[in-house]
């Protein structure tokens, strides 16, 4: 068995949101993503992983090129394989819980252009790859 306390394992940074990986296990790994009011997640993709956020406080919004989705307490996202998502936290401190599993879990940035029907995807541009840890 593996146990945390999300609180416990909080932790917050004014300039950026902090993801704590708590650990590994079978191909995938699960973290506490720690939000400051009004901070926003880089356009990006794991191509090759599964990601699942659960609300445990706060919330924001989800975008994919398809919408928008109300991120709060009790609610979950899934982002299959290579959908592209950006999360943005609302105006109180949230606490949420990932999981990714699959292959390779690197994250991809993405440029974004809005247009009249929302958001939609530009050119693919690899900014920034996380290491599997």
């Amino acid at each position: 068995m593996i146990a945390h306390n999300l609180h416990d394992e909080s932790a917050f940074d004014p300039t950026r949101h902090v993801e704590k990986i708590l650990g590994t296990l079978d191909g995938g790994d699960f973290t506490v993503a720690c939000w400051e009011p009004g901070q926003v997640s880089p356009n990006h993709c794991h191509p090759e992983a599964t990601e699942i956020y659960f609300c445990y406080q706060g919330g924001g919004v989800m975008r994919t090129p398809d919408g928008e989705t109300p991120v709060s307490p009790g609610s979950f996202i899934v982002h299959p394989p290579g959908e592209l998502h950006e999360y943005e936290n609302g105006p109180e401190r949230t606490l949420l819980f990932r999981v990714r599993y699959g292959g390779d879990k690197t994250s991809h940035a993405i440029e974004w252009r809005v247009t009249r029907n929302g958001p939609k995807a530009r050119k693919h541009r690899l900014l920034r790859k996380q290491s599997r840890r």
